[in-house]
């Protein structure tokens, strides 16, 4: 595993669209700071990201929302790991691709 450059701890909410969708809600404090960090990487908005919850590591893009970032949780991850909605998460990412 690689090393982490962002550590907090979000909860697990849900976004009810054509189908639900998961995410974790980024702190604002670190939000920003992964805003800074990301300058030049991101596109559309999103931000690339190499994420570990857990065990798990995995890569996806972060969401901005209300200046803020969501980090998507994919069925792949959450569904093994029994992840539930309102479920506060231990997360470690960094910002870009390997």
């Amino acid at each position: 595993m690689r090393d982490m450059d962002f550590e907090f701890e979000g909860s697990v909410i849900e976004w009810r669209g054509p189908a639900p969708f998961y995410f974790v809600a980024i702190p604002e404090d670190e939000s920003a700071d992964i805003k800074f960090a990301a300058k030049g990487m991101e596109y559309w908005g999103q931000v690339p990201v190499v994420v570990r919850i857990s065990h798990t590591e995995f890569v996806t893009a972060l969401f901005p929302k209300d200046g803020r970032y969501l980090l998507p949780l994919k069925d792949a991850v959450r569904t093994p790991a029994g992840i539930e909605v309102d479920q506060v998460l231990a997360v470690a990412l960094s910002v870009g691709r390997e």
